[in-house]
């Protein structure tokens, strides 16, 4: 079965501070809620130890919701491994034609918690 990839955000990386921040201390940077506009633009600040790739923290990217993160990925230039930032979440990004692209793996009990707070 083809892999389906679903429009998740666009991230932005920023050195500015910007309303609604949410910093995610696991992950040494800070994030803005995509849900807050309608088409799913997220804000992103790293703190200045973090380590993922400079790629990642200065070229924005776009996400894609699968429903396999290690199929999506297989085969590809992966810049940061398969982790779980949040429970029922598991991300990884890659590297395509020079950009670096993000896929998000989210259970469905998730995807329904998360749906019910945001309808």
């Amino acid at each position: 079965m083809p892999q389906t990839y679903r429009y998740h955000h666009l991230g932005i990386p920023t050195t500015e501070d910007f309303p609604g921040a949410t910093h995610l201390a696991a992950l040494k940077m800070s994030v803005s809620d995509h849900l807050a506009t309608p088409y799913g633009i997220q804000w992103m600040k790293f703190d200045a130890d973090c380590t993922f790739p400079d790629l990642v923290k200065r070229v924005p990217h776009v996400a894609f919701e699968v429903d396999d993160l290690r199929a999506a990925i297989r085969g590809k230039k992966v810049i940061i491994e398969p982790n779980e930032p949040a429970p029922g979440i598991l991300v990884a990004f890659i590297e395509e034609a020079g950009a670096p692209i993000e896929f998000l793996q989210i259970e469905k009990r998730t995807r329904q918690a998360h749906s019910a707070t945001t309808d």
